[in-house]
């Protein structure tokens, strides 16, 4: 059987190496690469495609799937990302299907079951508030000191050369700069190094669990987009997001991730309507009755400023890439906060230049914001001359980086970054006793 894998440099190598890698029934003829920039027109390594595989496998933009259905003889297409619609999963399975292949899906089969506890955390959608859940939980665990908690995050091998990213290990700054990390890889690995954690990433998920499994008391699984766990969790967290109600209707795999939910929390809760949270909660009860749904809170503050301050002044807001470009999100924290303190905000969009016009071009109903794309060094050289392009008094950063370590002003203003923390409410079931609950039987036994 012959077998092409449309992914987006994450999933679908997951894919690969837990179910077709040593099926001598299976040839994989060619990865496609979609929704990532930089990530096309490479191979997937030797070293790891294995013996059958000596030269790697091509990895071709997803525009060329037909091609290689026809040219390959190819038998079934797998579908292996995410954060797309229900409508996009079907209209790509009516593209191979018309070129003469099937469409598969793969689901459970490819969760990994590690010998050591696993709180898993995942989402409907980008943006939901994965990072401060995890962020969150990372404090908790602190709290309980003896804890080994060590994270296992969702892949983002953007190297062009993917053998040095088969297993990453995070525990400093220094091992983010050796890594060459991205933007998009700091904003998720910046919070456990904060923390004095340690933080696995990479392409190879059965050794990078073997690896968290040996300095571990708890695997903290952290989900990307909204993706599957690679590892089962045995308690599951995911996150609805009541400013995007009934999108876990319209995206894959946000139903399965409902399904798989022992918790479901409604994030952002003090922010949305109560229309909204309530549609939410409705929802989840509805897609899985047997999980406890808390709503939840994210708390803005802003760092080493008064936010009266800002206060009629104009302001340009910096805001998390992902969640504000295929997460579809016209605004984010920074934007959020400015807003309550009486600010300006600027619109920045007609001062964008190079790869960050491009993005624009590619998501047209971006917000009046600047996202915080950062997958090559020209891309975050494009981030400062826009900032610097920006007629405006402050600039916000509401990524979950200090990105002022990355990101400089070509005109000297600083950026103030703006924190989002998820709180508990009152009169909602306490997420923290959940927690307590869950060490004690399966970790403090």
């Amino acid at each position: 059987m012959r077998i092409v894998i449309c992914g987006a440099a994450g999933r679908d190598f997951h894919d690969y190496l837990t179910l077709y890698r040593d099926d001598p029934n299976v040839e994989v003829v060619a990865f496609t690469a979609t929704q990532i920039p930089y990530i096309d027109e490479r191979r997937f390594p030797a070293e790891l495609a294995g013996e059958r595989y000596p030269r790697g496998i091509a990895v071709h933009p997803e525009e060329e799937l037909e091609r290689l259905i026809r040219e390959h003889r190819v038998d079934q297409v797998v579908f292996a990302y995410s954060d797309v619609t229900e409508d996009h999963v079907m209209a790509l399975g009516a593209r191979a299907v018309a070129a003469g292949a099937d469409l598969v899906l793969p689901g459970a089969r490819t969760m990994l079951r590690s010998a050591k506890p696993v709180i898993g955390v995942g989402a409907v959608r980008t943006g939901c508030g994965k990072s401060q859940t995890v962020r969150w939980l990372l404090d908790r665990l602190g709290e309980r000191g003896g804890v080994r908690a060590v994270g296992i995050r969702h892949p983002m091998p953007y190297d062009p050369d993917l053998t040095h990213q088969i297993v990453q290990r995070f525990a400093s700054r220094e091992d983010l700069v050796e890594g060459r990390c991205t933007i998009e890889e700091r904003e998720e690995y910046e919070p456990y190094v904060e923390r004095g954690r340690v933080v696995y990433a990479g392409v190879d998920y059965r050794a990078i669990l073997a690896r968290a499994e040996a300095e571990a008391d708890v695997v903290l699984w952290d989900g990307g987009n909204n993706d599957l766990p690679f590892v089962r969790p045995d308690l599951y967290l995911v996150l609805t997001d009541p400013h995007r109600p009934g999108d876990a209707l319209r995206y894959w795999p946000s139903r399965s991730q409902l399904a798989l939910a022992d918790v479901i929390l409604v994030a952002k809760s003090d922010t949305a309507s109560p229309e909204a949270v309530a549609s939410e909660r409705a929802l989840a009860a509805r897609a899985n009755p047997n999980a406890q749904v808390i709503a939840v809170a994210s708390r803005l503050s802003l760092v080493g400023l008064d936010a009266r301050s800002l206060a009629g002044k104009r302001v340009v807001c910096v805001e998390d890439g992902p969640t504000t470009t295929h997460g579809g999100v016209p605004y984010g924290a920074a934007t959020l906060l400015a807003r309550r303190a009486g600010a300006v905000v600027v619109d920045p969009r007609p001062a964008f230049v190079g790869e960050l016009r491009h993005t624009l071009e590619a998501y047209p109903g971006l917000g009046p914001l600047v996202p915080a794309v950062g997958y090559s060094e020209a891309q975050r050289a494009d981030l400062q001359a826009t900032l610097g392009a920006v007629d405006a008094d402050v600039i916000l950063s509401g990524t979950p980086i200090d990105l002022a370590r990355l990101v400089t002003d070509p005109r000297g203003r600083p950026l103030h970054r703006v924190r989002y923390d998820l709180a508990e409410l009152p009169g909602e079931p306490s997420l923290g006793a959940l927690l307590d609950e869950f060490l004690l039987s399966r970790v403090l036994r």
